[in-house]
């Protein structure tokens, strides 16, 4: 399963005290698993925005120690600052980064939430799609009355999510926390090749929700409308979910587009980016490119890549950093400052740059690691080495024929024979390591402590578990080596016939992945003690070689046929 990642954005009312700031802010650095990205005081507005990312449980640790310390050093009954607060940690929210849902983002929320009721005392409210009322969905709702306007927690109409429904003496130094998820906002600026303010306040009233002011006759200088209730009308804008407005930028003296894309969800970057094409083309301007202001998940890039390879009839199915090259190039954002992926990108931030995964080695120096007296990597990691390269064959053959002269009817069949090979290819690559770290698992377990009965039970309790992940890890390998010799034989029969033996050769290398793992499976049974497991484990390692050796043996006919 790839690794899931959440992002925690918690605004503390501190934002002068660079102690009371650095402690708070230490708690996060001491849960592991989790990785402080930014830290934005304002010494106006009192408050603090602290941004930090990692997987789902410890980021809800972290979050938690978080909001313990700030209630512990925040007194809100001392505190003021220009920005809308309610407590000493105000608000939390959770937004999904990869591989996770909003609804585990909401899951997540409310887990936060009890346990800061229950045991810190601390109440609040849950909002946006945390919410458990309508009303409660906007934070402004939440935070009506602000921290002075507590003593509503009492009232039936605001009692607290979580937490206690009194104002009372802890409560009026830790104030109230709004605890919710959303998704991720994005602050993107589009470039345009003019210095005018009002025009590129024209084409942002254009593309943003909430549009222009409705005006007889003349747009600009014409006599407002209003609607029934007495409001000012207004002419909607194009895309939803976008904040927006024009400035010109001195650095680079040009005008910019400044949008905040509130859901990229509902308006992705790369919508956005084509629409502000669109509109400026209509007032005579040219786009000549944009940048995303902070970080963003990997997932903006790949979108956007996606949507424009698939207007260009292009395969989807080639690797992740070519896609990236095809975003920044798609939507410009190299064209003020060369774009350096590892440093905007959520994902890429948060890696592990020790460089200790097998699969980071360089050809030789993986043949050599090998090779070398350690007994990891070993079988395991190699079959599904040789399973990921199989499949990248059988990859490089439906891109190939996606391009084929002649065969642009065609394009999409193969890119999504294309996209599966790289599905199978990214959960492979994975496997190569994830083999290597159950073999080091066993090691680990059996390097236990075992001077007592305690320590011996809990010392074979974890070789059991250790053995059976060691089982699961090579299965897995070999599961997905034969569903991707599909991808294969897909190709023998309908894909580029100058190809035809490429794809051969990855349908024998799955073929050997399948194998090859099927004997790590066999050797760690031995060792299990659930003999039920180990029965129903043995009859699927069997059914799949045998789906392995007869799917290759079609392939091979079809070549020599081919050849004949």
């Amino acid at each position: 399963m790839l690794k899931q990642l959440v992002e925690c954005v918690p605004n503390i009312s501190e934002g002068r005290d660079q102690a009371k700031i650095e402690a708070i802010v230490n708690e996060v650095r001491q849960v592991e698993g989790v990785q402080l990205l930014d830290v934005d005081p304002g010494a106006s507005t009192n408050r603090t925005v602290i941004t930090f990312v990692g997987t789902p449980e410890e980021t809800v640790e972290a979050a938690f120690r978080l909001i313990k310390k700030a209630g512990e050093l925040i007194d809100m009954s001392k505190q003021k600052g220009e920005h809308p607060r309610m407590g000493a940690t105000d608000v939390c929210p959770f937004v999904p980064v990869a591989n996770i849902s909003m609804e585990e983002c909401v899951a997540l929320a409310h887990q936060l939430g009890e346990r800061v009721g229950k045991e810190l005392q601390i109440p609040g409210y849950f909002y946006e799609s945390a919410a458990k009322t309508p009303e409660r969905k906007n934070l402004a709702h939440c935070r009506s009355g602000e921290y002075e306007g507590l003593d509503k927690l009492s009232q039936d109409k605001w009692k607290p999510d979580f937490g206690p429904a009194a104002f009372n003496d802890q409560v009026k130094k830790t104030g109230a926390t709004a605890i919710g998820a959303r998704d991720f906002l994005v602050a993107y600026n589009i470039n345009l090749n003019t210095t005018s303010t009002r025009r590129a306040n024209a084409i942002a009233f254009d593309i943003r929700e909430a549009g222009r002011l409705k005006r007889e006759g003349n747009p600009i200088t014409g006599k407002k409308v209003f609607d029934e209730n007495g409001e000012p009308a207004r002419v909607p804008g194009t895309l939803k979910a976008v904040k927006g407005i024009g400035w010109y930028i001195e650095e680079y003296g040009i005008a910019q587009l400044s949008l905040n894309l509130t859901n990229i969800n509902v308006t992705p970057v790369h919508v956005a980016f084509d629409e502000a094409v669109k509109k400026a083309a209509e007032r005579g301007i040219r786009v000549t490119g944009s940048e995303v202001v902070g970080l963003m998940p990997l997932r903006v890039l790949i979108e956007a890549a996606d949507h424009y390879l698939t207007k260009q009839e292009r395969s989807l199915g080639i690797s992740e950093s070519e896609k990236i090259k095809i975003a920044v190039k798609s939507l410009g954002l190299d064209d003020l400052a060369p774009f350096k992926a590892e440093e905007k990108i959520i994902e890429y931030m948060i890696e592990d740059g020790s460089g200790s995964r097998l699969v980071d080695m360089d050809l030789v120096a993986f043949a050599n690691e090998t090779a070398s007296e350690s007994p990891a990597p070993g079988g395991g990691s190699v079959s599904a080495y040789c399973g990921a390269m199989g499949i990248a064959l059988g990859t490089m053959v439906a891109n190939l024929s996606a391009h084929k002269r002649g065969w642009d009817d065609r394009w999409e069949s193969f890119s999504k024979w294309a996209e599966e090979g790289m599905k199978y290819q990214t959960e492979l690559l994975y496997l190569v390591d994830e083999d290597t770290a159950s073999f080091n698992g066993i090691m680990e377990a059996y390097g236990m402590p075992k001077g007592n009965e305690q320590e011996e039970k809990a010392r074979h309790e974890a070789i059991q578990a250790a053995t059976k992940y060691a089982i699961q890890i090579p299965l897995r390998v070999a599961q997905t080596a034969l569903k991707s010799m599909e991808v294969m034989k897909a190709m023998v029969e309908t894909g580029n016939p100058n190809s035809i033996t490429d794809a051969g050769v990855g349908a024998m290398c799955a073929r050997t992945a399948v194998l090859g793992a099927v004997m790590n499976v066999k050797i760690n049974t031995g060792d299990l003690e659930d003999k039920a497991y180990v029965e129903e484990v043995l009859k699927e390692s069997a059914d799949i070689v045998a789906k392995a050796e007869q799917i290759e043996q079609e392939v091979r006919t079809i070549i020599d046929q081919h050849l004949a």
